[in-house]
């Protein structure tokens, strides 16, 4: 690992301490948002820091003890029982520190939209594109996140052919980004009378939800189409021109949106084309970044096929970390916290490795 930066330590140390003091001076409104949102950030950073001092200098003293012969017997005892423990908690304290420093994902703390898509195997993909939108609707619910479908399109048997929606809440891109990827599922469906299991899959993109301040769209670089809405089977069809799609010319991206309000589809289809246009930027920004070198997480590829579903054996594999475990019930009823902190903590060691090597450079 990597030693810890000190003078950066102590720089975010005095830098804290000054903002602690600015929001204590009653600051006008705009500014103490400003401020409680960097201190929000640093807390965590600088308790980590003060508890490492503190540990240090336990270090210290116990070396001391230890060093000179004057001590008697019982205390170098302890001593020598203690100080294990607080290198390991040393040892500890460094490394979360060195997770706390690394460069942040700009988009970590934003919303997200999900957009699930089924892929090969007909019906049963568009049944399996659904209990994958159940298991994020759940996982959201457990953490307090809002959920709104922005378009869904049905599966003829069940399921979606392809459903987009917002996650909203603090952090959701953080927690849900790395989900974006090929899912294949492996059960035998409701139809198959000789019990075989068939394989399917579904596509999954976690974009970040971008504000009109992240993206700008130029009037003149959209045309914007209406056109009659269709409802499933001919019933609730909506005959009036409320149908939004939208093309980005330069780009070529089209989206499109179909509810029974063409103001609210105007709306939702410039929000999903927004945060399109904020991944493609943010993808040819990595890769400029990171050519020579690709996490071993993955990059996110829509075509790369991340995670195995298999029913009959309860198993859910995570092919990028090889991450198995034998609770895919409880993973489909949204608990999936388990999955998701190996694949940062995966994340996370990649860049710490990175910084190891630039610093030997």
């Amino acid at each position: 690992m990597a030693k810890l930066p000190v003078d950066k330590m102590r720089e975010l140390e005095r830098r804290f301490g000054e903002v602690e003091a600015r929001m204590a001076a009653g600051p006008d409104a705009d500014a103490y948002v400003k401020l409680a949102s960097e201190y929000a950030e640093l807390e965590p950073l600088v308790e980590k820091i003060r508890e490492h001092d503190k540990a240090t200098s336990e270090r210290k003293d116990l070396e001391t003890l230890l060093a000179d012969k004057a001590t008697d017997a019982d205390m170098r005892d302890l001593a020598e029982m203690e100080l294990p423990e607080v290198r390991e908690r040393i040892a500890a304290l460094e490394e979360e520190i060195q997770i706390l420093l690394l460069p942040k994902d700009a988009a970590d703390e934003k919303s997200a939209i999900v957009e699930i898509r089924a892929g090969t195997g007909g019906s049963e993909a568009a049944l399996f594109a659904g209990d994958l939108f159940r298991m994020y609707e759940r996982y959201a619910s457990d953490k307090g996140w809002r959920v709104e479908v922005l378009s869904a399109s049905e599966g003829e048997a069940g399921g979606y052919k392809e459903i987009i929606a917002t996650i909203s809440g603090k952090g959701v891109f953080s927690r849900l980004k790395f989900e974006s990827g090929a899912h294949r599922v492996q059960r035998v469906p409701e139809t198959e009378s000789g019990g075989r299991i068939h394989t399917s899959a579904a596509t999954v993109a976690v974009l970040p939800e971008a504000e009109e301040i992240d993206i700008e769209i130029r009037a003149e670089d959209i045309r914007i189409d209406t056109m009659r809405a269709s409802g499933a089977g001919g019933q609730h069809v909506n005959t009036t021109d409320s149908a939004v799609r939208i093309t980005h010319i330069p780009t070529g991206i089209v989206v499109t949106s179909s509810e029974k309000s063409q103001h609210q589809n105007r709306a939702r289809a410039m929000q999903v084309l927004r945060a399109r246009l904020y991944d493609q930027e943010r993808e040819a920004a990595d890769s400029a970044r990171s050519a020579e070198r690709k996490s071993q997480v993955g990059s996110g590829d829509r075509s790369e096929r991340i995670r195995t579903y298999n029913f009959p054996q309860g198993r859910v594999t995570d092919h990028r970390i090889n991450l198995t475990l034998y609770k895919l019930d409880r993973m489909m009823i949204g608990e999936i916290d388990e999955v998701v902190d190996a694949l940062i903590s995966d994340f996370q060691a990649g860049q710490l490795a990175e910084l190891g090597d630039a610093a030997r450079k």
